[in-house]
């Protein structure tokens, strides 16, 4: 479309970094580990006290829903000896906005992952944690969300769409997880 960044970022993550080569950047990008997932095989672990469900790995309507339940849980002060708490998350991809937006660029181009673009999202519309987990689901695989920002300033613009998989040829290569 045109739109030219002035500046990379991704999480520490090897498929954002990969994501972005595959865009046709390959310029080294600075890196914030507060676009990196969460991890719920951890969560899990923590939820489950290592014990994790079969179906929840095997049945996809089990994971997702058990995905959304240990999220919410989560939010709530559950799965404890997790890694990270939801506060260090919420925390970590807070710092991490903080770090794209403090810049004389124009143009920040991010590559991050559903969790922390459903919590950057959730903020910016001021929403409860409860719903960063509703926008965590939507998010489809190589969609785009755009922010504005300005200094403390920070507006949704747009969220998960997917003009580059509208073509018909492209349509069975949407993904959601």
């Amino acid at each position: 479309a045109g739109w030219v960044p002035d500046r990379l970022i991704t999480g520490t993550l090897r498929r954002q970094k990969d994501t972005l080569r595959a865009m046709g950047f390959d310029a080294a990008p600075e890196e914030h580990a507060g676009f990196n997932e969460y991890d719920f095989h951890n969560l899990l672990d923590a939820r489950f006290a290592g014990n994790v469900p079969d179906p929840v790995m095997q049945d996809r309507k089990t994971h997702f829903r058990t995905l959304r339940e240990t999220i919410l849980d989560w939010q709530a002060g559950g799965c404890d000896g997790a890694e990270e708490t939801w506060q260090q998350f919420s925390d970590r991809v807070e710092a991490a906005r903080h770090f794209a937006c403090d810049t004389d660029a124009k143009r920040v181009l991010v590559v991050s992952s559903g969790g922390p673009i459903g919590q950057l999202t959730a903020r910016a519309l001021e929403a409860p944690p409860a719903q960063m987990m509703a926008l965590n689901l939507q998010v489809k695989n190589t969609s785009i969300t755009r922010f504005i920002f300005s200094g403390s300033r920070f507006f949704l613009h747009e969220f998960n769409t997917t003009p580059h998989m509208m073509a018909a040829d492209r349509a069975d290569l949407m993904s959601y997880s």
